[in-house]
């Protein structure tokens, strides 16, 4: 018992759970409605494009490097898409999945090439090709919105597997987005836990030298994990062109901040070799939790994003206090 006690008290799940416990305890004794099944289902559903990149970001974190270009490559791949259907008359929903996923997957290698031959902080290199991506995109479109995406678009996004009913009349439930983010955390626990791969990125990002000593294909490595950060935020802006029924160029460049706090709070190390996909899963949540409580109980919005960035700064402390205590726990052991 005492040992189960001490395993959970080291895992970042179980104070991320006991967090959010208190928090929702917290904004349920300001605005009780915060604590209903039609609030959680709109929290789900909202934060779907956030939970779906975040988990592509776990992937390039554990392995040692970082992508903030994401949301240039949703923007640019939910944009494509968007002009595919409008101008070619396309109105099936699922030829329209299939264009953004193969456009990320070939931006996200662009990336993965670059930090392997570049040499450069995988930070710097991102963020040069976030803008690129978004200015080309700019350059080439104007900016222009896309408002008339199909029908069948529409209607796909307000399909729902599970139906309740408010005493109202309205509906809610387990839509599409929340469905989308279900298989892209599935995906991601499969490959992290249950493939080869999966096991050499935690090896990478937990020693590079090592794993490029033992003979470990450090650039199909590389190419893996940016591509399939590529592949989620394609599907991430699929999603997110779901959720607003509408296609802004401007909409997503600029979340980059909840995606990595949302990594981060979650247990995934920026020095590499560690996360979850579950510890993930909660970070999105403590974040969702947290605007959902500032918007119900009237906190200004210019709070929100101060709020993110004092997690993100205790996240990174406790992560890097983490890491020492790791090294010197190993260095004891190497000296006895």
């Amino acid at each position: 018992m005492d040992g189960v006690v001490r395993r959970l008290a080291r895992r970042t799940e179980t104070y991320l759970v006991a967090v959010l416990v208190v928090l929702a305890a917290i904004v349920t004794a300001g605005r009780p409605e915060f604590l209903t099944a039609e609030n959680a289902f709109d929290v789900l559903r909202n934060n779907a494009f956030l939970g779906i990149v975040a988990l592509g970001q776990l992937v390039v974190l554990v392995s040692g490097g970082i992508d903030v270009s994401f949301t240039a490559v949703a923007t640019v791949a939910q944009y494509l898409m968007g002009l595919v259907l409008t101008t070619r008359g396309i109105t099936s929903v699922w030829v329209a999945l299939l264009i953004p996923l193969p456009i990320g997957l070939t931006l996200g290698l662009v990336n993965g090439l670059l930090v392997h031959y570049a040499r450069v902080h995988p930070v710097i290199i991102t963020i040069a090709t976030l803008s690129t991506f978004y200015g080309l995109l700019i350059v080439f479109t104007g900016g222009t919105w896309i408002t008339d995406l199909p029908m069948p678009f529409q209607e796909f996004a307000q399909y729902k597997l599970v139906r309740f009913t408010t005493a109202g009349g309205a509906e809610y439930g387990l839509s599409t987005p929340i469905l989308f983010w279900g298989a892209a955390a599935l995906l991601t626990w499969v490959v992290l836990n249950f493939l080869a791969v999966g096991r050499r990125i935690y090896a990478l990002g937990g020693n590079a030298e090592a794993a490029r000593r033992a003979g470990f294909p450090i650039l199909r490595l590389q190419l893996f994990v940016y591509a399939y950060m590529g592949l989620l935020a394609g599907m991430g802006g699929f999603v997110q062109a779901q959720l607003a029924q509408i296609i802004q160029p401007n909409a997503i460049v600029g979340r980059e901040l909840d995606v990595l706090a949302a990594a981060v709070l979650g247990g995934a190390s920026v020095f590499g070799g560690a996360g979850t996909v579950g510890g993930t899963i909660l970070g999105v949540l403590l974040i969702a939790v947290i605007r959902n409580g500032l918007i119900l109980l009237r906190i200004s919005s210019y709070w929100h994003d101060a709020v993110i960035g004092l997690l993100i700064a205790a996240a990174a402390a406790i992560t890097a206090a983490q890491e020492r205590r790791r090294r010197a726990r190993a260095v004891r052991i190497h000296d006895a």
